[in-house]
This record gives structure tokens, sequence and C-alpha cells, in this order.
């Protein structure tokens, strides 16, 4: 497993510590052990996960801005366990409204011993952001518009909302409520995955 995440991050051109390939690999143990109890994620064989989830989550961390972060809707973690082991130097909160897979984060947690993680249960219009976020960060969000209308609230004045979306979403970007604008769209290449990939960077007219 550590010789095809070091080929995967090569082709990527992301350069990573041990340790952090050795957290990477854990969770990605930690993933598989629990999904069979736990149904976390579609994706069964961890070579698959590396890819899928992985590296579909850290190629986004350089257009990443700010030292504070949240994940809504963040499932098992993603992105946001593979984004805080590759930024240690920012702090992530991880918001999901299901237990079981809180239950799972908090393990995450504990086991690989990540200190910039906290993992909420709370739906994400309940959670209040004091003080607020440089980036809001989905990749489970239906639509960009549902993303801004139901997380307007997380973002600081400066604050980016980050979405992850495979094709380009020109549609949902036309249909962006008043007071959003896109500030820029960013192909994303992930080695030996199908299909496109691109972040929607949103900021909030203020």
């Amino acid at each position: 497993m550590i010789n095809k995440l070091s080929a995967l991050l090569k082709s990527a051109s992301i350069s990573l510590t041990d340790l952090q390939k050795q957290q990477l690999i854990g969770y990605v143990d930690m993933l598989h052990k629990w999904n069979k109890a736990y149904n976390l994620t579609s994706v069964r064989d961890p070579e698959q996960m590396l890819v899928r989830h992985i590296l579909d989550s850290i190629v986004v961390e350089p257009h990443l801005e700010g030292g504070r972060f949240i994940d809504v809707g963040t499932g098992p973690g993603l992105p946001g366990v593979p984004l805080a082991i590759v930024r240690p130097q920012a702090h992530f909160t991880l918001l999901d409204s299901l237990g079981k897979r809180i239950r799972f984060l908090r393990q995450v947690q504990h086991e690989l011993k990540l200190e910039n993680i906290t993992p909420v249960q709370s739906r994400v219009e309940d959670f209040s952001a004091e003080p607020p976020f440089d980036g809001v960060i989905s990749r489970a969000f239906a639509s960009l518009n549902d993303m801004v209308s139901w997380c307007h609230h997380l973002p600081g004045a400066e604050g980016r909302f980050y979405a992850l979306k495979g094709l380009h979403p020109q549609d949902e970007m036309a249909a962006l409520p008043a007071g959003f604008g896109v500030e820029k769209v960013i192909s994303l290449a992930v080695p030996e995955l199908d299909g496109e990939r691109h972040l929607v960077v949103i900021s909030a007219a203020h």
C-alpha cells in the first residue's frame, strides 16, 4: 500500500513525509475495516480508496487559503481527514449529522493522533461558526446553490467556499444566488482516476 501511495503521490507531484504517508495509509485501513459494519463508503477496495478518496482529496490542498476550515457533510471524513494530514498547520472541523460517522472520525482522531481535526455531529444550518472559517469545503453537497444557501453563515469576511465537483458545473454556477460569485474554477488532475474533477472557488460579496 505504501508503494502504491508513493507512486500516486509522485505522479501527482505531491511530496509528503513518511509520517504523513503512514497516517494516510492508517486512515484507509480504518475506513476499510469500519466500512464492513458502518457502510461508510461505496468504495470497497483499499487501493481504489487511495485514488478515489485520498488523492482525490489532497490535490485540492494547494488551492486552499487560510488556516481554519470546515468540511460540511464530511461523511467518513472526506476530504477533511486527508487534507488535515497533508496540512498539519491548519485546523479542520468535520461536520456531519450522522452519529456513526462522527464516532468513526473520533476513532480516527484517536488512533492517528490527529490534533488538528474536530469532529462535530450537527446539521449545518444549526451549527454556529464562532469564530468564522477561512474556508468552507464540501464534496458532498447536491448543488452549489444548496452549499452557499445552507452554509452562508460559516465563512468570515475573507472566507471562501471550496466545492469539489466532477464535471465542470456550468449550470450550477449560473444558478448561484445573488451576492455570491465564482472566483475561479480549477481543473484537477487525479492520477488513475477516470472522469473530470474540478474545484469551484466561490466568495460572498460583503
